[in-house]
């Protein structure tokens, strides 16, 4: 029987160590937040290009960062045993991944517009679109450093110092975005170009931050990261692989769920993708504190079990998936009694925030179940567990949400909201699978 102490304690290190990384998490979707209000200024078609663009971006990166995400349970596994000489070989071969994964996002980003047209987004949409991927595509190579880098400190539970350079790479990207979208300082006005571009000098700052953070912070000198060279090796990037890849792909077929209805309401027209981008900015903005619970889970459970505790890694694992449900709880209640205030907020255009405050109540639907989910994912990639759940969210979100999005908002004509009312099936089945799935094997360890 598990003590209100135990509890207590344990809700106070998830805290202590995802404060941080739920801060980080906000700053970094804060970059997005400022390129839709700021976008929102320009004119709808704008704005809906860089939603299009969004959509498909997050999805590559989410691919190729959900394969690194195998780097931080593995080092908190080594942390927990007390094994940190493992730790820098292991980071090294990580960054090389980084550079591989890089390389092919860069590349695909930049020819993607022979797609958007092929899907029949707005033929007005795609040339923005295009022109800012392509923009955005320099920021590939350092993005990936730093987040290999980010995750080797989260794995060790040293989570301050990312959010520091995350806030960095926050403020250079808004000022860049003031100056480059909308011409100040003799700069020419860019518009979606100068967007991506904004986004591509911020995430090259926060390789520097990273960089520089663990060579000159003594207190990661005892991993010895940079302390000689090492080639590729097969035999240490193979197990990251077979852990990262079912992260990576559950994490494209979660993201690529979205971005399919972005491209759905593309075809309904500017006004449609455009209040889609406004209601999906607000919901991902509160996913972004379940998101960063979610990754301290990760760290505890795999702390535990590295240290062989079953059981604490049950319990770290289950306070993890409550703190992120309870407060997503609360949003669904802010969102539904705001959604008309809140639409405003983001567009001056009165057909735009009509449409979207109308999906801004659906959003407010899922918000427990998205809570429930991401957690659940957390404790499961803590014990080392991503093929089920790759799966789980494979079946939930193309087998039952995306024929459910299409049928209501396309062959039925409910507009908008069918693809949400798909979403909110697909997140609720998801919830309750990847739950259960954490019951059984915890349940098992112990």
């Amino acid at each position: 029987m598990v003590s209100t102490e135990q509890i207590y304690r344990e809700v106070r290190a998830l805290l202590v160590i995802g404060g941080p990384l739920m801060a980080t998490q906000l700053t970094q979707m804060a970059m997005g937040f400022f390129d839709t209000v700021m976008m929102g200024r320009v004119g709808p078609v704008e704005l809906a290009a860089v939603a299009v663009g969004t959509g498909l971006w997050h999805t590559l990166f989410l691919l190729a960062l959900g394969i690194l995400m195998a780097l931080s349970p593995s080092v908190a596994h080594l942390q927990g045993a007390g094994r940190m000489a493992e730790i820098g070989p292991l980071v090294r071969q990580a960054l090389w991944l980084a550079l591989v994964l890089g390389l092919c996002s860069f590349l695909s980003l930049r020819y993607l517009d022979g797609l958007l047209y092929r899907v029949g987004v707005d033929a007005a949409i795609v040339p923005v679109a295009r022109d800012y991927l392509r923009a955005l595509s320099w920021g590939m190579f350092p993005i990936f450093a730093a987040m290999a880098l980010r995750l080797f400190s989260e794995g060790v539970g040293r989570t301050q110092p990312v959010l520091l350079i995350s806030l960095l790479g926050l403020a250079v990207n808004v000022v860049a975005n003031y100056v480059l979208i909308f011409g100040h300082w003799g700069f020419p006005a860019l518009g979606a170009s100068g967007c991506g571009m904004a986004t591509a000098l911020g995430m090259g700052v926060m390789l520097i931050g990273m960089g520089s953070l663990v060579v000159w912070d003594h207190r990661y000198r005892i991993y010895g990261l940079f302390s000689r060279w090492d080639w590729p090796s097969w035999q240490m990037l193979r197990p990251l692989l077979i852990l990262g890849l079912p992260i990576g792909i559950g994490l494209f077929m979660e993201t690529a769920i979205f971005a399919t209805v972005a491209l759905l309401l593309g075809t309904l027209g500017a006004v449609a993708a455009a209040a889609h981008q406004v209601a999906l900015n607000v919901a991902a903005l509160t996913f972004m504190i379940p998101l960063g619970l979610s990754m301290a889970t990760t760290i505890r459970v795999g702390h535990a079990m590295g240290r062989g505790d079953a059981g604490a890694a049950r319990l770290s694992g289950w306070t993890g998936v409550g703190l992120g449900a309870s407060f997503m709880a609360v949003m669904a209640v802010l969102i539904l009694v705001g959604h008309r205030t809140i639409a405003g907020f983001y567009t001056d255009d009165v057909e735009v925030a009509a449409v979207a405050a109308g999906l801004l109540q659906l959003a407010a639907l899922f918000q427990i179940s998205d809570g429930l989910q991401v957690g659940a994912l957390g404790a499961l990639r803590g014990l080392k567990d991503t093929r089920v759940p790759m799966m789980i969210i494979i079946v939930a979100y193309w087998l039952i949400a995306f024929p459910l999005a299409w049928q209501l908002g396309i062959r039925m004509g409910m507009g908008p909201a069918g693809p949400w009312i798909g979403l909110i099936v697909g997140l609720t089945v998801a919830a309750l699978l990847l739950n259960a799935r954490f019951w059984r094997l915890s349940a098992r360890l112990e």
